[in-house]
């Protein structure tokens, strides 16, 4: 299996370890408990805050797919209720309940994990910062010590790692931060709703109509929201320019190796799929093993 294949398999089967970050009530608890009041708020800081107390350009940018307006609303406001410090403290101890509570004690503190937290933070080596801010900030931050937290730190440095590659891709292939939106559901891999995007990303019910009608009008879209030809081959063209820039930690950790990382991770996702705290859609991401 070539590296890009392998950047591909291993996102799919690990991802659904970093989404605890999101989707857990011991997450989304400790953030309400800090005072980031909404939804959007508690997403967009807790991910954000790796970065510092960035103004909203910054956010906006890295982010890519939130609306600006929506972005200069939340933040900085956000770094004014919490300091971006006790966000990631309180991200890092949801996570670490979360994790607890999904997995149990023998899963956590498995030989399994160990293994996985090892081979997962191997690959986290051969990642670079050019051009990536997001896996940069990251990268700055302390390891964690218990095995299970390593392995899900890891992940989110290759997870950011290829998100960072994945916007260069959409930004080459033209598709702005609501055209990637669109695009995207229009594949059915999106992990949420229509309106469920709309209210977590802050675009109106009229911007998507504006949007949707420009990639009619380009000629990615057909008049009822379905991708074309044009567009599912610029879709897949991001998907494989997205994989490519991500493949660099694979090659690194190797074919066997990487075959082992996902098959380490493989039931440990499973459980947190069966355990129904992500959105439906995510459940597509445990198919590739």
């Amino acid at each position: 299996m070539s590296p890009k294949q392998n950047a591909f398999e291993c996102h799919q089967v690990m991802d659904p370890l970093h989404l605890v970050s999101y989707f857990t009530p011991e997450v989304d608890g400790r953030f309400t408990a800090l005072g980031l009041d909404t939804p959007r708020m508690r997403y967009l800081a807790g991910r954000a805050a790796a970065l510092g107390p960035v103004g909203a350009g910054v956010v906006t940018a890295t982010f890519y797919t939130f609306n600006p307006g929506t972005v200069a609303e939340i933040v900085p406001r956000a770094w004014h209720i919490a300091s971006p410090a006790d966000i990631l403290a309180a991200r890092v101890d949801g996570v670490d309940e979360a994790l607890r509570r999904l997995l149990g004690d023998e899963l956590v503190g498995s030989a399994e994990v160990v293994e996985a937290a090892a081979l997962a933070r191997r690959a986290t080596e051969a990642c670079t910062p050019e051009g990536r801010a997001l896996y940069a900030a990251h990268a700055e931050l302390e390891w964690p010590k218990a095995p299970h937290m390593v392995l899900w730190h890891a992940i989110t440095l290759l997870r950011e790692h290829r998100g960072d590659g994945h916007l260069a891709a959409l930004l080459n292939h033209g598709l702005g931060g609501l055209a990637a939106i669109i695009t995207d559901g229009a594949t059915g891999n999106g992990l949420l709703a229509r309106e469920e995007t709309q209210a977590l990303r802050g675009w109106s019910g009229e911007q998507w109509d504006v949007e949707a009608a420009a990639l009619t009008e380009r000629g990615l879209l057909d008049d009822d929201g379905v991708l074309t030809e044009a567009g599912r081959a610029v879709r897949a063209a991001v998907e494989e320019d997205t994989n490519t820039a991500a493949a660099e930690p694979y090659r690194a950790l190797g074919v066997a190796d990487s075959e082992r990382l996902r098959r380490l991770c493989l039931p440990l996702s499973r459980v947190v799929l069966d355990a129904g705290v992500l959105p439906g859609g995510a459940g597509r991401q445990i198919t590739a093993a």
